[in-house]
């Protein structure tokens, strides 16, 4: 029942097999055993947390950094939640907030293995957890990764009062008065 989500801060269900959230619902290893979670990744540089038994631990060591090549690890990742999906399994895909790192390699899978636009992807993802926003190095990761799976973008890089941000954000920027 893709769409499960626990509030904002939380996790969210992204497909049968794939949930997003922060580190604090990674940590929480009731959680973890309540959503029959056989597999975490944790995208983030410090890969403590909760140790659940019978649940495989996947660490991508990325900072939420502009310049952090996360994009090396979209193929992997993806193929990853595939697998674990393939074989009945659930994903739970954690940064520090669930906002950046994790909703990038999300991207990454939707497009990869589910077929979808990175537009469509994001509005997807945004629709079942609001508060996803990857930074904006991220976002031209994706972007030339749509191209190299699609061989197309759906979403460009503009200029914006606060810097380069992806069309999908010109409404909300427009008007924004850079500090």
């Amino acid at each position: 029942m893709p769409g499960r989500t626990a509030g904002l801060g939380g996790f969210a269900q992204v497909t049968d097999c794939l949930y997003i959230g922060n580190s604090r619902a990674a940590g929480d290893s009731s959680l973890v055993r309540s959503l029959n979670i056989t597999c975490v990744i944790n995208a983030t540089r410090d890969a403590s947390g909760a140790n659940v038994p019978g649940v495989e631990y996947v660490h991508v060591p990325v900072a939420d950094d502009p310049e952090s090549g996360l994009g090396d690890y979209f193929d992997s990742v993806a193929d990853e939640i595939r697998r674990v999906g393939d074989g009945d399994g659930r994903v739970l895909l954690h940064c520090k907030a669930g906002v950046s790192r994790s909703a990038a390699l999300c991207l990454a899978y939707l497009m990869k293995h589910r077929r979808l636009t990175l537009a469509e992807a994001h509005a997807l993802l945004r629709s079942l957890r609001p508060i996803v926003r990857p930074n904006g190095g991220f976002w031209r990761q994706l972007i030339e990764y749509e191209h190299r799976l699609h061989g197309k973008n759906t979403v460009s890089m503009i200029d914006s009062p606060v810097g380069p941000v992806p069309d999908l954000y010109e409404r909300e920027t427009r008007g924004l008065i850079a500090l």
